[in-house]
């Protein structure tokens, strides 16, 4: 088909259902809350969800760091991870931990 021949009424249809398919992509999690909020499965991956995502970016930053720092490579990761750690074990608050840790390992690069 030739560009220049698409009919205008087509072009808009297509449109037309481009949107009204996004939209409802997006608005199925908020109407299906309801009933999926006593979901066993979804009740576990509450707790879980949070830790997968940390070490993923853990796993990724740790990956990074060897080949920055030949030297002593792990060792700026490390003494991020350990604050993080020890400060989320003592007080459970998830966003003091991650800042403080995040702090401690953009201080430790900006040093070397």
């Amino acid at each position: 088909m030739n560009p220049g021949t698409l009919d205008p009424g087509y072009v808009m249809a297509a449109i037309a259902v481009v949107g009204a398919v996004t939209w409802a992509l997006r608005a199925l999690p908020f109407v299906a809350a309801k009933w999926l909020r006593d979901h066993p499965i979804l009740k576990r991956a509450q707790h879980l969800i949070p830790t997968a995502v940390l070490v993923s970016l853990l796993a990724h930053a740790a990956s990074q760091g060897a080949d920055t720092n030949p030297v002593s490579p792990f060792l700026d990761e490390a003494a991020a991870i350990a604050l993080v750690a020890a400060l989320q074990w003592t007080l459970r608050q998830p966003l003091l931990s991650i800042a403080a840790g995040t702090g401690l390992y953009v201080l430790l690069r900006a040093i070397q």
